[in-house]
């Protein structure tokens, strides 16, 4: 099916071939996993490319492609390839390759056609059996952040919980974190992207944590805010806004409406409530082979004007971040199934007081 649409795709480009080179549009189409694989896709044929260190295993688990093995340079291996296939218009990947290797491809007898996102639009459809594998990750990851709940006591720092969230990643049988995780207690939180310290949690301090795992090629992506003690009323009182933007852009969710619309309804309410200057990122982002894919979940921008489609997966993040202060951050992966946005997570928005 996917190999299908795409050498569609070919033919709608006006293409004779395409190159794919980055490792995850690599995975995406074949399922195999590497750091050194190209495919040349035409109308008519489909080939990957790799050296000897994969070569035996891309044989023997890719067994409807046609497995050929680059022998010394990769570039002049693909140029002599191509020649040899007689194709005179070759796409590539021209968002996913640097300024060396575009450079490097130039050959006589041969229109190299630069364009970005060729897969994007693919891969934000995740078909049924993507979205369970998914499913089947959050479900992992959840498994870890109740054992976390169990796990935090004053004291500890923040990398000791990383590294808890880490070691029960490969426990449960996950091939590593998604992206470095973040534990963030009170100020700290208040930077989105905080790298996790060795600083120690406190009594009478929030706690985000922001994680994921890769479960068969498949990003989770999960935040929550927890409270070290008794929460302060202000701190409530931005936890139930956040937590009330998070589930109204989630009614937004549906067949025919925007992405835009699903920011919009989370932004306008946190203006409203008088936090608008503190929500400074998107609501969402899609997730599937990467962490960050198309389309973005954001009020400005092409992708705003986006409709909702039948299988697309994306975040509902929205958060609020006071300076010197604390920051609050409530993020699930929506599926979007039966024409609505479902999430994948189980564990409840609620706030945790520990």
């Amino acid at each position: 099916m996917k190999l299908r649409q795409v050498k569609e795709l070919i033919k709608k480009s006006e293409l004779d071939a395409f190159l794919v080179s980055s490792p995850s549009n690599v995975f995406y189409l074949t399922g195999f996993k590497s750091t050194h694989a190209y495919l040349v896709i035409t109308p008519d044929s489909h080939h990957l490319l790799t050296d000897g260190r994969y070569y035996e295993r891309a044989k023997r688990e890719i067994t409807h492609w046609d497995v050929r093995l680059i022998e010394g340079s990769a570039v002049k291996y693909i140029k002599s390839f191509l020649r040899d296939l007689g194709v005179r218009r070759v796409g590539y990947e021209k968002d996913k390759v640097s300024c060396e290797f575009k450079q490097a491809l130039k050959t006589k007898g041969i229109k190299w056609v630069g364009l970005s996102g060729f897969l994007s639009y693919l891969r934000a459809i995740k078909s049924p059996e993507e979205i369970n594998t998914m499913r089947e990750g959050v479900k992992k990851s959840d498994s870890i952040y109740r054992k976390l709940l169990e796990f935090i006591k004053p004291g500890m720092t923040e990398m000791d919980l990383r590294a808890l969230i880490v070691q029960e990643i490969f426990k449960v049988g996950a091939s590593g974190e998604s992206f470095p995780t973040i534990v963030a207690s009170g100020e700290h939180s208040a930077i989105p992207h905080w790298e996790t310290s060795y600083n120690k949690i406190e009594v009478g301090k929030n706690l985000l944590v922001d994680m994921g795992l890769i479960w068969k090629g498949y990003c989770t992506d999960f935040t929550r805010t927890i409270f070290i003690g008794k929460a302060d009323e202000e701190f409530k009182k931005v936890y139930q806004i956040v937590k009330d933007a998070h589930l109204f852009a989630l009614e937004k969710v549906k067949v025919g409406n925007t992405l835009g619309d699903v920011d919009r309804t989370a932004r306008k309410y946190i203006e409203k409530k008088g936090y608008g200057k503190l929500f400074n990122h998107s609501t969402g982002h899609g997730v599937g082979i990467d962490i960050h894919e198309y389309p973005r979940v954001y009020y400005k921008g092409k992708d705003s004007k986006k409709t909702i489609e039948e299988g697309m997966v994306f975040t509902i993040e929205p958060g609020i971040y006071v300076p010197g202060k604390f920051g609050v951050r409530l993020e699930n992966i929506v599926a979007v199934e039966k024409g609505i946005g479902q999430p994948l997570s189980e564990i409840s928005l609620d706030l945790i007081e520990l």
